[in-house]
């Protein structure tokens, strides 16, 4: 375990290393009930995890061969249990991690694509959290089943190139986005994501412009719903070239001229650390604009911890402080070579920000 992360979290190496364990057990537990796993996948789940202890609980019965039980017919790459994931003792109450409460925890959907969203919930209660990004319409019913909210929702959006600096697209998306505005509300959820679209030879003041043009046409009827509109800013250098929202200063200054509380910025930690750094100085300086923050390591989009350049337990006190009240969710991509390894980078990406 790092020292540097242990410190940054407020815990000692080996107290930090309990948290994961501890966590990790959780996990198997909760696979163990719903995903069937053969006792070779479930030994070697422990192994990455750090939680062996558990399995002496979790396989009384299981031959040394290695052969699967008969409760334990199917390989945990298989399908789920749709009886157990009805189950309310899917998830041990008991072994769930306490979370301090300052940073409200969330994930996004499509960076953990290998699970099925029922498998997503089941995961993301036991590291006690109970938010996921980025899910549309189609889904929520699935959340509401695992009681499992939905911290950002999608599914208004054309693409991520086509938005609203563009006059072009704005009928369409004025029609999209206020009837997804009512299905967010009638839902109980109340963020939603927008984009302002490539510039395609397009000025940074005329895309300011055109976004000013198209955002005011959705946003009375957000605010009589209670819906917050989140511009997602992203880096133009590395992953979304040509892109016009591409920094805080376009965001903020679309903020002001837009001048509704119900319209807020997206600050990916990931994006803004590529275009501009400073990013607990943004945090301090313009929270006011920020809704919701994404986090991933820079460089590769990967885990947040000690491989990479940021110190995600400084940014986490940095908005913790600065008394923000939305949802850090983890959009890093898992690099883990099976499901127990990125499970358990998300379980250590939640302890890091957990502060």
């Amino acid at each position: 375990m790092n020292n540097q992360v242990a410190k940054g979290a407020g815990l000692t190496s080996a107290e930090l290393q309990t948290s994961i364990q501890t966590t990790g057990q959780t996990l198997i537990q909760t696979l163990v009930q719903t995903a069937e796993p053969t006792r070779r996948k479930l030994l070697k789940m422990a192994a990455a995890l750090g939680s062996g202890a558990v399995l002496a609980q979790a396989l009384p019965g299981c031959a040394s061969s290695g052969a699967a039980t008969s409760a334990m017919p199917h390989d945990f790459n298989g399908h789920l249990d749709s009886e157990a994931l009805n189950s309310q003792s899917a998830v041990s109450k008991s072994a769930v991690p306490a979370r301090k409460g300052r940073i409200r925890h969330g994930v996004a959907r499509w960076t953990y694509g290998d699970l099925s969203l029922d498998e997503l919930c089941l995961l993301v209660k036991s590291l006690g959290f109970n938010a996921i990004d980025l899910v549309g319409p189609d889904e929520w019913p699935i959340l509401k089943k695992h009681g499992v909210h939905c911290s950002m929702c999608n599914g208004a959006e054309l693409n991520l190139k086509d938005g609203w600096s563009h006059p072009e697209f704005h009928e369409v998306l004025v029609e999209r986005y206020l009837k997804h505005i009512d299905l967010v509300a009638d839902a109980g959820y109340s963020n939603l994501i927008c984009f302002t679209g490539n510039a395609r030879g397009m000025s940074k003041q005329t895309a300011l412009d055109n976004a000013v043009k198209g955002l005011s046409r959705i946003m009375p009827h957000a605010e009589k719903r209670g819906v917050t509109i989140q511009l997602e800013l992203f880096n133009s250098k590395v992953d979304h070239p040509d892109y016009t929202a591409d920094s805080s200063a376009f965001g903020i200054e679309l903020c002001k001229r837009l001048g509704s509380p119900n319209f807020k910025l997206l600050f990916d930690i990931y994006h803004m650390q590529i275009m501009e750094g400073d990013i607990i100085a943004s945090i301090r300086q313009h929270g006011q604009y920020f809704g919701h923050y994404h986090t991933a390591g820079v460089p590769g989009r990967h885990e947040i911890d000690d491989t990479q350049e940021l110190y995600y337990p400084a940014i986490a006190r940095a908005i913790a402080d600065s008394g923000f009240q939305g949802y850090l969710s983890q959009e890093f991509l898992p690099t883990g070579a099976d499901k127990a390894a990125r499970a358990n980078a998300l379980a250590q990406a939640i302890n890091i920000c957990d502060v």
